[in-house]
């Protein structure tokens, strides 16, 4: 940023993407009812620009206009500018997006939105350049254009914002149909049309990770026995490991690829794509026996507790792809250091598995990457060790930007990750790690009333939680009480989702709204079920209603998910793929579902061998509990567990599969037999 001059009053703010932008010569407001008085009493238009800390494309278009006195002056003449930071006020962000990508027929960071004092957008855009280039308008022409049209045809603008408005307010279809079986099977054939099965993923340049259709893929997989369903998606993990997206050097996966290859990325890291990676990479683990995946998601946990990890136990939310004002420069090698830092046979043998050559494969440097073939086996333990040292020597390059906010939504992937991470290769740490952060955010991110918050940074707690906070959140409690059977995961999971229903649920037409019925109330309350770089708030709550509701028995939840596939069938039908998430929670509901409790001490080795064999695989359509003394308030939260003891002292498995229940087991073995059945 530049320091030189007079702050504006973002300085006050605690977002980094904000502070970023604190001593721009453009007179900024926040998003704040300040900003909305002073646009209509001096009868101004509005500029909104949003984006986020780590975003390359908005730092260039900070570093071309918003530092620039010219265009600053522009701004500040004719318009009441507010900057907004989407990861703290997605609620913001996903309105005026949608009105974007209405309006252009595409979206993206930075947002730029003009629209009148009373919030209603008339024109959009992302990046616009400073002065006209090629086929994009320069942003000059445009703050002029614009300004010129709100002195001359303000009335006009007024029409338009009041238009697009009531366009934006529609609600979704009529529900005229519910989601059925052959909506899945559908969503596979359009994963499996757009499948490249030369380098894996979905689609052409550029490709994103998209975790959750690879958990689609295997539960497909599980769910129908498509043996190309697993292939693909092991195909894509495999891809996406070996090209430049994943950091060879410190671990962790870039946000998505330039290329078809996987090789070049771009270079921010972000928290939630990191989650849900860890996450399909751990199911490949379990559903193939591969033991390169389970490596991969350790190395994922490695990076996120190394560099992402707060002193107090919370999650980071993301790493900038630029540094030193390149961007990827932190990232990228020359054979010369190489050689510098392992010597010239180590060294060659490094650059030779890895690609890294005099030419480079971007911008004459090399991106570290195995597109071209693993490393041998028995070369494997060596190749760890140069890492590691070549690790430790780009440890003193000029590290990206860190932005160190604590958001409640990212977090709760991160806790679900670590949580499953911990049971799938038994290991505490892990679980612990998950353990912590929910200590934190249940602690630092829930106000006196019980209202969870969506941000935290030094030492502030910021902006009711939205939809996807409490889903997302729901869910890594879930998988924390999976991995440890302790009755609080499971009481602050059902306590958290009784708050979600009552403050976003949608009583007219059912789903949840993105904010909740105590937050700001925009021009527009939508919902959302499209799953994106995330899964939405709706597919998260389903598969949490659904899992819910085997656990303890209560119907009600179970009515909710059913209301979902209800409401937002008909939207889902048009584009199964760009509802893979929703779609496992369907699944999830549809497939030969089985309810294991366990009665039994879990100080006895047989009750511990019950629980191995609940764990052992891919079983994506379980859920599980252990019910002992140790377990107090456990019958409080599941009355029917109440009638269940052990046979003959001994520890016994209940099973109950689609409502009906199975004769009490008693040996560890007739229990994986009839989990596998």
């Amino acid at each position: 940023m530049t320091t030189n001059r007079q702050a504006n009053r973002l300085i006050h703010e605690k977002s980094p993407y904000l502070l970023q932008h604190a001593y721009n010569p453009v007179d900024w407001f926040p998003w704040c009812e300040e900003a909305f008085q002073k646009a209509k009493s001096e009868e101004k238009p509005i500029f909104l620009s949003i984006g986020y800390s780590t975003c390359h494309w908005c730092h260039v278009m900070e570093r071309e206009s918003f530092e620039d006195e010219e265009v600053a002056s522009l701004l500040n003449e004719n318009f009441v500018s507010i900057k907004v930071d989407r990861e703290e006020r997605p609620d913001v962000d996903h309105v005026y997006m949608t009105v974007c990508q209405a309006l252009t027929g595409h979206g993206g960071w930075p947002l730029s939105i003009f629209m009148t004092p009373d919030k209603k957008p008339f024109f959009t855009g992302t990046y616009f350049p400073k002065h006209d280039r090629m086929s994009l308008p320069g942003f000059k022409t445009i703050l002029e254009k614009i300004a010129a049209a709100w002195k001359q045809r303000k009335e006009e603008l007024l029409a338009s914002g009041e238009k697009i408005t009531n366009v934006l307010t529609e609600t979704f279809p009529e529900a005229d149909r519910g989601t059925d079986e052959e909506v899945i099977h559908r969503a596979f054939e359009e994963l499996n049309y757009s499948f490249d099965s030369v380098y894996g993923g979905f689609g052409s340049a550029p490709k994103f990770p998209t975790p959750h259709n690879i958990m689609f893929l295997l539960r497909y997989w599980y769910f129908t026995g498509s043996s190309h369903a697993l292939e693909m998606a092991e195909k894509t993990l495999d891809s996406m490991y070996r090209g430049g997206i994943y950091d060879h050097i410190g671990f962790g996966f870039s946000r998505y690829s330039t290329d078809r290859k996987w090789l070049v990325p771009h270079f921010e890291k972000m928290l939630y794509d990191n989650a849900l990676l860890a996450m399909a990479y751990l199911e490949a683990f379990e559903a193939s026996g591969n033991k390169k995946y389970a490596r991969i998601a350790r190395e994922i946990f490695t990076y996120v507790l190394r560099d992402m990890t707060s002193p107090e136990g919370a999650f980071y939310s993301a790493e900038d792809a630029d540094s030193e004002g390149e961007e990827g420069r932190f990232y990228l090698w020359t054979p010369d250091e190489v050689l510098e830092v392992l010597g010239s046979f180590d060294g060659e043998k490094f650059c030779r598995y890895f690609d890294i050559t005099s030419r480079g494969n971007f911008e004459g440097r090399s991106i570290p990457n195995l597109i071209k073939g693993d490393v041998p086996e028995e070369d494997m333990a060596l190749v760890q060790n140069l890492r590691e040292k070549l690790f430790s020597h780009r440890e003193k390059r000029v590290r990206p930007f860190r932005d160190d906010k604590v958001l409640t939504s990212w977090n709760g992937l991160m806790i679900a990750a670590m949580a499953r991470g911990g049971r799938v290769l038994q290991d505490s740490s892990y679980i612990s790690a998950a353990e912590k952060a929910a200590g934190f955010l249940l602690t630092r991110l829930v106000r006196e009333d019980g209202r969870l918050m969506a941000r935290y940074r030094e030492g502030e707690a910021a902006y009711p939680a939205y939809a996807d906070d409490y889903a997302f959140l729901i869910w890594g409690l879930l998988e924390l009480y999976q991995a440890t059977y302790k009755t609080i995961h499971l009481k602050k999971a059902l306590e958290l989702n009784d708050q979600m229903v009552r403050l976003f649920w949608d009583r007219d037409n059912g789903g949840l709204f993105i904010y909740g019925s105590d937050s700001e109330q925009l021009i527009a309350r939508p919902r959302e079920v499209y799953d994106g770089a995330t899964p939405s708030a709706n597919s998260v709550a389903a598969y949490n209603f659904i899992r819910m509701a085997r656990l303890t028995g209560r119907h009600d939840l179970e009515e909710l998910a059913e209301r979902q596939f209800e409401v937002f069938g008909e939207l889902v039908s048009r584009a199964p793929s760009a509802y893979t998430f929703f779609l496992t929670a369907f699944m999830t509901s549809r497939a030969p579902f089985k309810e294991v409790v366990v009665v039994g001490s879990s100080g006895q080795a047989e009750t511990r061998d019950m629980l191995e064999a609940i764990r052992q695989g891919f079983r994506p359509f379980i859920v599980s509990m252990l019910c002992s003394e140790e377990h107090e308030g456990l019958k409080d939260l599941v009355p029917y567990i109440a009638n269940y003891k052990p046979v003959d002292g001994k520890p016994t498995a209940y099973v109950c599969r689609n409502f009906a229940c199975k004769a009490p087991i008693t040996q560890a073995e007739e229990l994986r037999q009839e989990l596998d059945q």
